[in-house]
């Protein structure tokens, strides 16, 4: 049986290669709970994630830094504390604002996944 505690220390942060200066720690896998998996995102000063989609609706707390995001066609600004809903299927971005990392827990569904990125004509400079 796996231990039910994992310091998030000792979990390998991979880099996101569709984003700029992100990376990302899968801190439970698929399977090891009961329908979802977590994942936590940093997103270094200067850094975004492109616009994209995913067929999985996504659940986020902001933990620290400031990012524009991009859901659907609104635009909203986020900080710690704030939770974000991206329904499945909806085109979605982030661009960190600010000098300190922007970084934030992701929970899924265990459902298959697909990821399609998507023309940037809709995201402002």
């Amino acid at each position: 049986m796996t231990s039910p505690l994992r310091r998030s220390k000792d979990i390998p942060t991979e880099p996101v290669g569709s984003g700029v200066a992100t990376t990302r720690q899968v801190l439970t896998q698929k399977g090891e709970g009961e329908g979802f998996h977590m994942r936590r995102f940093s997103i270094g000063p200067g850094g975004s994630m492109p616009r994209h989609k995913n067929v999985v609706e996504h659940q986020q707390v902001v933990l620290s830094g400031r990012a524009t995001i991009g859901i659907d066609d609104a635009v909203y600004q986020v900080g710690a504390g704030d939770v974000v809903h991206i329904p499945g299927g909806t085109p979605h971005w982030y661009r960190t604002e600010g000098d300190q990392p922007f970084e934030f827990l992701c929970v899924i569904p265990d459902a298959a996944d697909r990821i399609e990125l998507l023309p940037d004509e809709s995201k402002p400079a």
